[in-house]
């Protein structure tokens, strides 16, 4: 049974990982629908009202991200926007390696240590998603294919 209890441990460690890692691109329109949900509720919607206005805002940050990350055809734009969505990522990615590395690491320093290396990996992973999000730059698809 002990053995049993291991194995679901770290079958639970690993879908979390997958689970933080999959769904990096989203903290940032998670942290805007939340926001504004929760203002709208404070200003007298009600809970449905500001379920409602969260879900139009987590969508169109995420719609209006995507399409300007894909659209911008300046580096420096898409760079600023992939920031904008791997900030929160990588702080999601810290919070969350935190979580698991206190589960298994009984030292704070290596849990700090780990949660860091882990905030980066999320962060980065984010940012890749983003870039595999845009198009491909027609100048280099008629290149190769001349």
């Amino acid at each position: 049974m002990f053995v049993l209890n291991i194995v679901f441990l770290l079958a639970m460690i690993g879908f979390l990982c997958w689970l933080v890692f999959t769904l990096a691109v989203y903290a940032l329109p998670l942290l805007a629908g939340v926001t504004a949900g929760l203002w709208a509720y404070e200003t007298g919607t009600g809970a449905v009202g500001g379920i409602l206005l969260g879900a139009v805002a987590a969508g169109a940050v995420a719609i209006v991200g995507q399409l300007a990350f894909a659209f911008a055809r300046p580096l420096w734009v898409r760079a600023l926007v992939a920031a904008f969505f791997a900030g929160p990522a990588a702080i999601a990615g810290y919070a969350a390696t935190l979580g698991i590395t206190r589960l298994a690491i009984p030292s704070e320093t290596w849990q700090m240590a780990v949660a860091i290396v882990g905030a980066v990996a999320v962060g980065v992973t984010a940012l890749f998603r983003m870039a595999g999000v845009a198009p491909p730059d027609p100048r280099t698809e008629m290149a190769s294919e001349a």
